[in-house]
This record gives structure tokens, sequence and C-alpha cells, in this order.
């Protein structure tokens, strides 16, 4: 079953790009597994948590409302991985890493539409978005990445192999993306 947002509003960057916020959320410090829950569109493979920004809503506000919608979860926002942009799909998604306190029994994906959340070790999340969603493997690559960085936001292009940047180029900052 596919979800349907019957009154909701696609908003756009200046590029024409749809703003998308995601979480990474992880289950401890140490950020050794990760939350994936199973799609909407193919509930047999697995998906990082994410949505549309909705109008007058700031992004890490979308990826914590977005979590608790598909996942079932709360917990406290951390860093933000930066802004991956996806040409295909003509998206750029501000991706943060939240540390979850709460599982929920039910909520409101698993009523909804049977929507089911698993914890995977890093390298078996990679695995599992390489068959569905390989763009949301440079969530898990920046992850991985960004425990070296200074936490400063970077601007991914998802589309082809990472490179990291500073998010100061105006099109694709988190303020204006």
């Amino acid at each position: 079953m596919v979800k349907e947002k019957p009154n909701s509003t696609r908003i756009y960057d200046k590029d024409g790009f749809r703003r998308r916020a995601a979480c990474i959320c992880v289950k401890s410090e140490n950020e050794a597994e990760v939350l994936l829950v199973t799609s909407s569109r193919r509930p047999e493979l697995w998906i990082v948590p994410g949505g549309g920004v909705e109008p007058e809503e700031e992004p890490s506000v979308t990826a914590m409302r977005e979590v608790l919608e598909e996942a079932g979860v709360v917990g406290d926002l951390g860093r933000c991985l930066g802004v991956f942009e996806n040409n295909d799909h003509m998206h750029r998604t501000e991706v943060f890493v939240m540390n979850v306190t709460k599982e929920l029994d039910e909520w409101e994906d698993s009523r909804s539409i049977g929507r089911k959340r698993q914890w995977f070790t890093i390298d078996d999340a990679l695995s599992q978005l390489a068959l569905h969603k390989p763009t949301q493997q440079h969530y898990l690559m920046q992850l991985q990445h960004s425990k070296t960085l200074d936490n400063t936001n970077r601007v991914v292009n998802a589309t082809h192999p990472p490179k990291l940047t500073n998010a100061a180029t105006p099109a694709a900052s988190p303020t204006t993306a």
C-alpha cells in the first residue's frame, strides 16, 4: 500500500529541487546500528525514514516528524550530515542524526500501511539500501565519515560518488535548499 498525503504541499528551492529532510536514527552514541523502515511502495525493501518539508517548517522539524510517522521513534536530534542532492529525482534532502530514546509499540504508518522498522549494522544497512535506494547509502557513508570531521554542514551530490564541499554554495546550502 502506497502512503498518500492528500493535503500535502511540496516545497521546492529556487533551483527547482524538492526540499526533503531525513534522519539517520542511531541506537547509541557509538552509531554502530541504524534504523531502517520498509518502503511504502515496495514493503520487502528498506529505506531511511524521511519526507518532504512542509510550508514554514524547518528541515530539522520535518526530520523529527517523519521519523515519528514512518518509524515510530523519538529521540535527540544531533548533527546535520549535510544536504544530499539527487539529480535523477530532483530533490535535496537535509539529513540529520537522531539518537533514539524511545520506540513506540504502534505508530501512524504501522497502523495505516503496515510499515515495519528494523535495526541494522552499518554494513547490513548499506547492503539493504543498495537494493532499492543506493543514493541513501551516501547518508550512511557520510555518517561514518563525519565522526572525524568538524561537524559543519556538508553538501553531497548523491547521484554521483560523494564529494564533500563546504555548504557555502547558496544553491545547495541548508538554509536555501
